[in-house]
């Protein structure tokens, strides 16, 4: 029976040499059990000072603790590594590059709660987990559920994230469910996760609020620009191929 690993992640920064310094979980099983981890850990990595300011996390409250590879969490994560069980964080390729510069290898079965809703919810202007939380209404839900698990809800919080996001991906399934009631709706939010987004609007630059398509007909040298000079994700490149195409 498939557990589902949900997990967030608070670092010494956002650079190729950062490393873990919290992290927060929630393993849940079919039959609605659930196991919390919040965890702090030391690294030799000094934390960034802009990186305090988001989570509060300070060098004095990893002093002692072990190491990533020492926590609770990252055993029992190594223990349900099977292509049966769900690895579920919003923004996956930061957390789990994370994991990876610990040498963790997934096996897991992959659910992004971002890419899931921005496939499902297209109309939102953001698809942050604090925006969402407030978009959705999250917030009305959370105090009921933070009881049950006895956790404390603090934005960029690790465990505190992982509640918020164990409500939205509820909610996700629910979205789910209505636009794809032939499927299972966990295997569907796997497939969403590795589905191409269409971008219809810049969210950035001259063109900020601007179509892309009529800007791709408007101003090529600008498109041309950004293929050249830009590091464009997937979801842009995809958008500029499929506009292309007409």
């Amino acid at each position: 029976m498939a557990k589902y690993i949900l997990f967030d992640t608070e670092t010494t920064g956002t650079q190729e040499e950062d490393r873990i310094i919290q992290v927060g979980a929630m393993i849940v099983e079919r039959n609605k059990a659930v196991k919390v981890y919040d965890e702090l850990c030391s690294t030799s990595v000094p934390i960034k000072l802009e990186a305090m300011a988001v989570h509060g996390i300070t060098p004095d409250q990893i002093e002692g603790k072990g190491k990533f590879v020492e926590t609770n969490f990252y055993q029992d994560l190594c223990a349900l590594n099977t292509k049966e069980n769900f690895l579920i964080a919003h923004n996956m390729p930061f957390d789990l590059g994370m994991l990876e510069k610990e040498g963790f290898t997934s096996e897991f079965r992959i659910i992004d709660t971002l890419r899931c809703a921005k496939n499902l919810l297209k109309d939102f202007s953001s698809h942050a987990l604090q925006y969402l939380r407030y978009a959705l209404e999250l917030y009305k839900k959370e105090a009921q559920e933070a009881d049950k698990y006895d956790i404390t809800i603090k934005a960029h919080d690790a465990i505190g994230d992982v509640l918020v996001m164990k409500l939205l991906l509820s909610e996700l399934v629910k979205r789910t469910k209505s636009q794809y009631p032939h499927t299972n709706p966990m295997v569907q939010l796997e497939l969403l996760t590795q589905t191409p987004i269409y971008i219809e609007t810049f969210k950035f630059g001259k063109y900020k609020g601007r179509k892309i398509a009529e800007i791709y007909q408007e101003d090529r040298g600008y498109i041309n620009w950004m293929i050249d000079k830009m590091e464009l994700d997937s979801d842009m490149k995809y958008t500029l191929e499929q506009i292309a195409k007409k």
